[in-house]
């Protein structure tokens, strides 16, 4: 199998469901190999490590766009988060995304651990509360998974708990535009949910206006108001809707894979109840493992550039599968056998570089405190038998649908 045909499979519904065999293949051809005419596939651990450090390699931004494609209108998803940073290159990203990391500073993630402990512990008592005892259980995604990632990053953006329902498949749609090799009915679908987003907040934005508040809303308006206007109005619709996707999309999906690995390995959960094994490891080896986030792209941004002595022209473009590098054998060994007791376990889940995810921090502190805490309350905790899990049919961000638990 070639680098094309690898891609292809990739691109199928079976090769969604267990991207890990195609990976497999891909490091037997080798850690970068060129696959189409100014197309690029890297799957070795220090190639895409290198290329995401490497700031001749850029995001598919909107001037990118521009440069390659001339006038052509771009839709509405593209433009929302294309004014965002995960869409942005020097000098723009570099503007937008230091005050926004401000907020995301070890010393401000430690102080908001007592309330995500508050958070976990209020819905893992909802989540006691809808067992129903009949034997298909209650669905760890839709009652806890979603809930705790989506709780917090509101509360850090200041949005109501009432306006919250429609997040969930709003920012469903909206990702379908970053997943690989989407579709015209993903493009409608995330059209549609960006037009929403955005309009939500920019009537969130004009109230936060009116009456300031202590929350990253509002800081946000203080910086588009100001004389040296840090942001332009696009520019916070693009981050907000950024920030609410990214702050639950990536953690849903960490704490849906880690407890289906729980599941699986045993002798882990033991290690876990009996202190034997830091929790904090256990979620770094389920982030190598299997990864929420398993591939991303860069865009070479000047001509005589290469990825490994591979050449790409400018505009090429280089497809990151990090879900291969976390179980590149050159780096990690036995990398497909779950290890949590690895040493030097650095996977690339949240990327690298200037790009590196601004969460991840709170990411960690979510799952650690949710594994935690779920494993003292329901030290039993099983799949249900009377329903199975649904994998979503995503490649980008891999994650259950549903995944239905007994809590014993």
């Amino acid at each position: 199998m070639d680098a094309a045909e690898i891609i292809g499979q990739l691109a199928r519904a079976e090769g969604r469901v267990d991207p890990y065999p195609l990976y497999a293949q891909a490091h037997r051809l080798g850690p970068v190999t060129s696959f189409a005419e100014d197309w690029v596939l890297a799957c070795g651990y220090d190639s895409v490590n290198r290329v995401l450090r490497n700031p001749a390699f850029g995001v598919d931004s909107d001037e990118l766009r521009r440069a390659r494609f001339g006038d052509e209108p771009i839709p509405d998803s593209l433009s929302l988060l294309g004014a965002s940073m995960l869409q942005s290159n020097p000098p723009v990203h570099t503007r937008m995304r230091a005050p926004i990391a401000s907020v995301f500073t070890p010393r401000r993630v430690a102080a908001l651990e007592p309330a995500v402990v508050g958070v976990v512990e209020r819905l893992l008592d909802g989540l006691g509360g809808r067992d129903s005892g009949d034997g298909r259980g209650v669905d760890f995604m839709e009652e806890f998974a979603y809930q705790l990632p989506v709780s917090v990053i509101s509360e850090l953006l200041g949005v109501p708990e009432q306006d919250r329902r429609p997040f969930r498949s709003q920012i469903h749609d909206l990702s379908r535009v970053l997943e690989f090799m989407s579709d015209d009915s993903d493009l409608t679908a995330a059209d549609a949910a960006a037009r929403e987003l955005g309009g939500y907040f920019a009537t969130l934005a004009e109230l936060r206006r009116a009456e300031p508040r202590d929350d990253l809303v509002t800081a946000l308006v203080q910086l588009v108001d100001a004389e040296d206007a840090r942001l332009d109005t696009a520019e916070l619709l693009g981050n907000l809707a950024l920030l609410l996707l990214a702050g639950f999309e990536t953690t849903t999906n960490l704490l849906g894979n880690g407890l289906a690995l729980l599941f699986d390995h045993t002798s882990v959960r033991a290690a876990l109840l009996q202190g034997a094994l830091p929790v904090g490891d256990f979620v770094e080896e389920v982030l190598r493992f299997d990864s929420p986030v398993q591939l991303t792209s860069r865009t070479a941004l000047f001509r005589g550039l290469d990825v490994d002595g591979v050449p790409l022209p400018q505009y090429g473009e280089v497809v990151l599968l990090i879900g291969a590098a976390n179980r590149d054998p050159a780096r990690f060994h036995d990398p497909d056998r779950f290890d949590p007791w690895r040493a030097d376990n650095q996977p690339l889940s949240f990327g690298a570089g200037m790009h590196y995810c601004l969460g991840a921090m709170l990411a960690r502190l979510e799952a650690r405190t949710a594994f935690t805490a779920l494993l003292r309350r329901f030290p039993a905790i099983a799949p249900a038998q009377g329903a199975q899990p649904v994998r979503r049919d995503r490649l980008l961000l891999r994650g259950y649908a549903t995944l239905p638990v007994d809590l014993g």
